[in-house]
């Protein structure tokens, strides 16, 4: 397991274990579906990439639940992706 979801501090960060589990969620669909990761790390497992994400303030959710990239980016996830395209 990964430690820092043992913390209570990430799930204060976020704002709770509903909207932490939801961000987590949303991130790795993205990241699934080709998005980058915003933090550079050695490991290849999703769930540390987008925890380290979430401590170093990259991404968080906005009101209506939605994955956002801190400096105003938008998140693109696979809702967002034109597949009658490829």
């Amino acid at each position: 397991m990964i430690d820092e979801l043992r913390e209570e501090a990430i799930v204060k960060k976020v704002g709770g274990r509903f909207k932490l589990s939801t961000l987590i969620q949303k991130r790795l669909v993205a990241i699934n579906g080709g998005a980058r990761p915003l933090v550079n790390m050695k490991s290849d497992n999703k769930m540390q990439i987008v925890v380290q994400e979430i401590l170093q303030d990259k991404i968080y959710l906005d009101t209506d639940l939605n994955v956002k990239i801190a400096g105003g980016q938008p998140a693109v996830g696979l809702s967002d992706l034109d597949f009658d395209a490829l």
